[in-house]
């Protein structure tokens, strides 16, 4: 196709998937939907590739096909059916859980399938065994919700009722779904007639070949950009702090190859799948999860860059069967996406050894849906009720302080309102800012964290907190920077009863209770002691960082909302800078770093290797039985909540070589 009639059609279909988006935000009933915009839409060619996407609304994970969930159905789809699914395994990571109801039309110009329009939201609950259907306990897939196989909701324009009756006895928002199911239907029925206006201004033959081109040229332009990284092996791992089932933190492992603008991603020294939600089904296939960073880096060197499938057309992954991220069936999913901003993480981390001053340090690295629920006073029906997405703050790059409250590192979720999350439930938000302090300190600080309060009206609420995490192991800096500080969520902060809550699966309240969660920041970039004074000032009146932070950190002295200059220049000049050096000098803090020092990459290889010889039903316990032998005081609640443990390198050393020898001698 010749160059600028491809143009007008690269420009022409992102508008219609935005145009499906902006109807679904405006159709949809939930909060979640309507506020937080968890949902995504585009049109994927008969093949089963996304070719068009909106570049400012819904999600950016557009690495996927849609094959296998058309392959399951086992009927083709007709003129007017669509195709419902939720199920993780069989659409091979297509859903990544079983909120994500997912939509599927065809599209036809006379009997010539055309395109596939295709949808999901994130539904406030699927049924299961807890409110909302996510909670990081879950031990496997069937406590996740109703699970629903591809099956055509609709057939040849008419509602399939048997489908749908189902499915709201499944439920425990039936109406409000049904309302999103709607919505995500007259996304679909736009997205039709945008195409069909397309089809009729180039002609079909046109059309068709422009997919193809669409594809085509993403993936040239993007082999330009991924030709800046020099050649070579890049390893990385980070961890998640652990499986909300055992105390055992969990180890993500990337390591990259670069080849010519071409780019592997060998993840398959990663942990085994838990025993937990925090897998990521990806049935062995490159996924959206695993590839996004590169698309960041793709859209953020040539933002011309045609926002479709072919940008991964030269990146191939390598995973192992059995791992958290290419876990068996029933595994279950739901917390999903904390496992893949940690695997974001660690791809920064490969990133920055490559490319330092093109990669910024990585954010607070976690996304957590509030949810609150409450039985309704008149009805006493159960409300559900997403009341916000606490973002953390994304990290610092050369040049650039990190954005503060802001992270679009992994998800697109945006805040809901306040006064619509009062409307929807009994609740009073009390704050919701920026969190002091949070941010890791640098020459360039990272972006600031949030801080989240409300109170409950009513005995008997229940609040929940899917993806909280960086506990433990903070937002790591980089070149001199220092991490972002720690999660932390309380229950009623400031009172008598004040309660450090952690890592909650659900929470019951009563009258008056409050909870606050307070999120952590982006990793710094650079010594802090290079930040220029009067940043620091500005930072402490704005509120940003404390006067203490400022002292300690900074080497800056504040008296009376002014810089001491004698002072500060004292402070700066008694300890040498941290570090000049590039990108890939990081500052994990002492937790990471102690980790690091006993449990090396060869023990996790060989720990890993071992595991993998057993039978799956297995593998948890004896890393568990391991990982106490080796580091007692990791089962140690009150040594974990004061954030004590930090293993000893030379006796845990020592136990995990003989722990390991004695796992493989039994084998």
């Amino acid at each position: 196709m010749d160059p600028i009639t491809l143009e007008i059609l690269n420009t022409q279909v992102a508008a219609a998937s935005e145009e499906m988006a902006l109807t679904l935000k405006r159709t949809a009933r939930s909060l979640y939907v309507k506020e937080a915009v968890d949902f995504g839409v585009g049109l994927v060619t008969p093949e089963g590739r996304f070719f068009g996407n909106p570049r400012d609304f819904g999600s950016a994970l557009i690495d996927h096909d849609i094959t296998p969930t058309l392959e399951a159905l086992g009927e083709p789809l007709e003129s007017g059916d669509v195709l419902l699914t939720n199920h993780p395994y069989e659409s091979a990571g297509l859903v990544s859980h079983t909120p994500d109801l997912t939509l599927i039309r065809p599209y036809y110009s006379g009997a010539t399938l055309v395109c596939y329009g295709y949808t999901f939201v994130h539904s406030t609950d699927v049924g299961g065994k807890v409110p909302s259907s996510v909670s990081p306990t879950n031990s496997e897939l069937f406590q996740e919700g109703l699970l629903i196989p591809s099956v055509k909701l609709m057939r040849r324009g008419e509602w399939n009722n048997d489908v749908l009756r189902l499915y709201r006895a499944n439920v425990r928002t039936p109406d409000l779904n049904c309302h999103d199911l709607t919505a995500m239907l007259a996304a679909l029925e736009t997205g039709g007639k945008r195409v069909d206006a397309l089809v009729a201004e180039h002609g079909l033959e046109t059309f068709m070949q422009g997919q193809r081109d669409l594809l085509d040229y993403a993936a040239e332009k993007a082999r330009a950009v991924l030709r800046q990284i020099p050649d070579g092996t890049y390893d990385f791992w980070d961890f998640l702090d652990d499986d909300a089932i055992t105390p055992v933190p969990m180890r993500f492992h990337v390591t990259m190859t670069v080849t010519d603008g071409r780019i592997h991603l060998d993840f398959t020294e990663t942990d085994p799948q838990v025993e937990s939600a925090y897998n990521v089904p990806t049935l062995g296939r490159r996924h959206a999860w695993l590839t996004v960073r590169i698309l960041h880096f793709v859209t953020t060197h040539d933002p011309s860059v045609p926002m479709n499938g072919g940008i991964f057309r030269d990146v191939t992954v390598a995973l192992r069967k059995g791992t958290i991220l290419d876990p068996a069936f029933p595994a279950a999913t739901g917390v999903r996406a904390a496992s893949a901003y940690r695997l974001n993480d660690a791809v920064t981390g490969a990133f920055a050894q490559a490319v330092d001053e093109d990669v910024p340090c990585p954010s607070g690295g976690a996304m957590v849906p509030v949810v609150l629920a409450e039985y309704e006073q008149l009805s006493g029906a159960r409300n559900v009720v997403v009341l916000n997405s606490i973002i953390v703050g994304s990290g610092a790059r050369r040049g650039s302080d990190g954005y503060d409250g802001i992270d679009g590192s992994l998800s697109t979720i945006r805040n809901t309102p306040v006064e619509k999350s009062e409307l929807e439930a009994g609740v009073e938000i009390l704050e919701y800012g920026l969190n002091r302090d949070s941010a890791g300190p640098g020459q360039w600080r990272g972006g600031l964290g949030l801080r989240f309060t409300f109170r409950v009206s009513q005995s008997g609420s229940a609040v929940l907190g899917r993806g909280l995490e960086r506990f433990y192991f903070r937002p790591w800096g980089m070149a001199g920077g220092l991490p972002g500080a720690n999660m932390r969520v309380v229950q009623n902060i400031g009172t008598a009863r004040e309660k450090a809550l952690g890592k909650i699966d659900i929470v019951w309240l009563e009258k008056g209770d409050t909870v606050t969660f307070l999120t952590p920041g982006g990793g710094g970039y650079g010594d802090p002691f290079l930040r220029a004074p009067e940043a620091v000032l500005d930072d402490v009146l704005s509120g940003f960082v404390s006067p203490e932070s400022a002292e300690r950190d900074y080497g800056v002295k504040i008296v009376e909302r002014a810089i001491d200059p004698e002072a500060t220049a004292r402070l700066r000049a008694a300890r040498p800078l941290r570090s000049k050096g590039s990108g890939d000098a990081f500052d994990f803090g002492p937790e990471r770093n102690g980790w690091d020092a006993v449990f090396t990459r060869d023990h996790m290889r060989a720990l890993n290797d071992a595991l993998m010889t057993r039978p799956p039903s297995q593998r948890q316990s004896l890393r568990q039985d391991l990982f106490r032998s080796v580091v007692p005081e990791l089962f140690d609640a009150d040594a974990r909540a004061a954030r004590r443990v930090i293993p000893d390198p030379e006796a845990s050393g020592e136990r995990l070589e003989a722990a390991i020898a004695d796992l493989v001698k039994d084998h």
